[in-house]
């Protein structure tokens, strides 16, 4: 390596590395503010899902949050057990599992609009600077699932 060239593996300067740091980071601030409403980060993403579109199957929401149903089934059993969503045999195939939101799963979609106007203030961005970073993470995402 010759001393103007650029060390392409410098730690600071990867990719990965940043994105790895502040999915973890975001993450964290995320933790306290969902504690209250007894859910963790991915359970959450499980409710936002739901609360687009209730019910929907498990091979859908699987599929819009990019999980193995294998990972979702133990998540979705959690909520079903704190009352929040239901799990039930698909009437017009029995091998598909829907799932919907219950009275109290409904009930939090009101009581979480509080929870991203908490995490855009922990995080000190301007609302321009997060919509242009999801949007450049979009594209990172796009990059990396060709299809």
């Amino acid at each position: 390596m010759t001393e103007d060239a650029p060390d392409l593996l410098r730690l600071e300067d990867q990719v990965c590395f940043a994105l790895a740091i502040a999915s973890r980071s975001v993450i964290g601030i995320y933790r306290p503010i969902l504690e209250p409403y007894g859910l963790t980060h991915p359970q959450y993403l499980v409710m936002l899902a739901l609360w687009e579109r209730s019910p929907r199957s498990v091979t859908d929401l699987a599929t819009e949050l990019r999980l193995e149903p294998a990972t979702l089934s133990p998540l979705l059993k959690r909520l079903e057990a704190s009352g929040l969503v239901t799990r039930t045999r698909n009437d017009r195939d029995e091998r598909m599992l829907d799932v919907a939101l219950t009275v109290d799963g409904l009930r939090l979609r009101e009581e979480a609009r509080s929870i991203p106007p908490r995490v855009i203030d922990r995080l000190g961005m301007s609302i321009e600077e997060l919509e242009a970073l999801r949007r450049s993470l979009w594209r990172v995402i796009d990059a990396t699932h060709p299809g």
